[in-house]
């Protein structure tokens, strides 16, 4: 048995590879502030291009991005539209108020997802008394959702929403990487659908660090602006953008790799008696609800103390992300856990 836990806290926890390290080290670098350093302008346009955006700003996080995307479409008093369990709300420590001086209309969705309807009935009428609509936010995949995938057909019908209404639509697409392989969409329909999109390469894509804010030109011009402001102007940070370049070629595909793991784990839960509901496994994450008198940190402890660390995201509530750093064999062995409890 391996004596190194068995991390399914996040995607967030893995190590680049050392081929992403190679990569890293020999990346030619320079002064981004002033649009000089060639690794990071390469993975600007090469991740633009992918999703057939214009242009594209490189930044240390997703809370970043998502942030900066925010502050771009809206005006103090103006109104986000989002589920409740959005990132953006959820985990971004109260941003969109601190930084945007926005107010949030809140929706309950399908596990992280909302339908076009209730973005309808959310827009704000012509009111001075109510905040201005201004900005619908989807998630894709959605974290607190178990890593579960819109359906791109509804997407555009809120894209449509939104444009009658004079509303933008932003992508949280932290996992939409994800999101893309598990149900084989094209890059392209996402790029010409939202106004905005974020993109992470720290999580799925099992880089140390970044994430990249990608639209068109006039509003990645105004998000630079944003992203000096908030402390985002980096240097020399070309070898983090290599380690992005790495990943967008070696590291999408592999992903279905990731998903298979998280089913053959699902399968495992669904057959224990502690387990009173497992979340439909989509992607890479899993949570699951134990049953009554159960406690979900206190399984997460004993999980700890046999090799395997876990996220207890409720009282009641676990939550597993397989990734990069996460082997077939450790899956079994986390499967023969499973079992002994």
């Amino acid at each position: 048995m391996s004596t190194k836990p068995i991390d399914y806290r996040s995607d967030t926890v893995t190590r680049p590879t050392p081929a992403m390290r190679e990569a890293m080290a020999a990346a030619p670098v320079g002064d981004d502030v002033f649009g000089e350093d060639p690794s990071i302008n390469q993975l600007e346009e090469k991740t633009a291009q992918l999703f057939g955006m214009e242009a594209a700003a490189f930044c240390p996080s997703g809370t970043m991005t998502n942030q900066i995307a925010i502050k771009c479409h809206t005006q103090p008093g103006d109104e986000v539209i989002c589920e409740e369990n959005s990132h953006i709300y959820q985990y971004e420590g109260g941003g969109i108020a601190f930084n945007a001086g926005a107010s949030v209309k809140l929706l309950a969705g399908d596990r992280g997802r909302i339908k076009t309807h209730q973005v309808a009935e959310a827009i704000q009428p012509d009111d001075v008394h109510r905040p201005i609509s201004r900005l619908v936010s989807l998630e894709n995949t959605s974290n607190r959702g178990g890593g579960c995938c819109y359906a791109f057909e509804e997407i555009v019908s809120i894209k449509q929403l939104c444009q009658e209404k004079g509303l933008a639509l932003h992508l949280d697409g932290a996992r939409v990487w994800n999101a893309i392989v598990a149900k084989q969409e094209n890059y392209l329909d996402y790029g010409s659908t939202f106004d905005s999109i974020s993109v992470c390469l720290s999580k799925s894509l099992g880089c140390p660090v970044g994430s990249l804010l990608l639209g068109n030109r006039a509003f990645i011009k105004k998000a630079r602006r944003i992203r000096k402001v908030f402390g985002g102007g980096m240097r020399q940070a070309g070898s983090l953008a290599a380690a992005g370049l790495y990943a967008l070629d070696h590291h999408i595909a592999r992903l279905e790799q990731d998903h298979l793991h998280a089913r053959m784990l699902g399968e495992c839960l669904q057959k224990k008696s502690f387990v009173k509901l497992l979340l439909p496994v989509e992607t890479n994450i899993l949570i699951f609800e134990l049953q009554e008198g159960q406690s979900a940190p206190a399984l997460a402890a004993t999980l700890k103390e046999r090799g395997v660390l876990a996220y207890a995201i409720s009282p009641v509530r676990i939550r597993l992300v397989t990734h990069l750093d996460i082997s077939e064999s450790d899956i079994y062995q986390t499967i023969d856990i499973f079992n002994s409890l």
